[in-house]
């Protein structure tokens, strides 16, 4: 009786900690999209220069003025079409993180189907080009989605 409950206290902190993970995400995502809808209709490579500029960042570095390069072809149609799909993000991960947190099934299973369809494109990705962090990100989800399977599995088994 005493490993069986021992089982299910873990089993309560790992999905407690995969709804934290996901409530981060949503929450750093969500910033983004606030960051990026008050970029609307401004320079945007000019704003993010002058917050570089407030930093120990050298901007001279070639990394950094390419990415800048690159923010002057940003304007509010392209922040638009990020700010939706970083807010559809969010809202996917806060959902996730909410129905974990209050331990629905159908949570277990929206999370279980969103991670894993995109893990693919992760895959694909972290091919173009290896980085720890892209590497890292991938077992993360990997890990949430084969502890998600065995732990519905294991309910399902359960109740049998």
């Amino acid at each position: 009786m005493a490993g069986k409950k021992r089982r299910r206290l873990n089993g309560a902190v790992t999905l407690l900690v995969i709804a934290v993970f996901k409530f981060v995400k949503g929450a750093a995502i969500l910033a983004l999209v606030c960051v990026a809808m008050s970029l609307f209709h401004k320079d945007v490579a000019w704003h993010v220069g002058s917050w570089v500029d407030r930093t120990p960042i050298n901007i001279d570095n070639r990394f950094v003025a390419a990415l800048l390069g690159k923010l002057e072809m940003v304007h509010t149609k392209e922040l638009t079409e990020l700010s939706a799909l970083g807010g559809g993000y969010a809202a996917l991960f806060l959902t996730e993180g909410t129905g974990l947190l209050l331990r629905r099934r159908w949570a277990e299973w929206l999370t279980i189907v969103a991670t894993g369809s995109l893990m693919p494109l992760e895959i694909y990705e972290l091919v173009q080009q290896f980085t720890a962090v892209r590497l890292v990100v991938l077992v993360l989800n990997a890990a949430v989605v084969l502890y998600l399977v065995y732990h519905v599995r294991q309910k399902h088994e359960g109740k049998a």
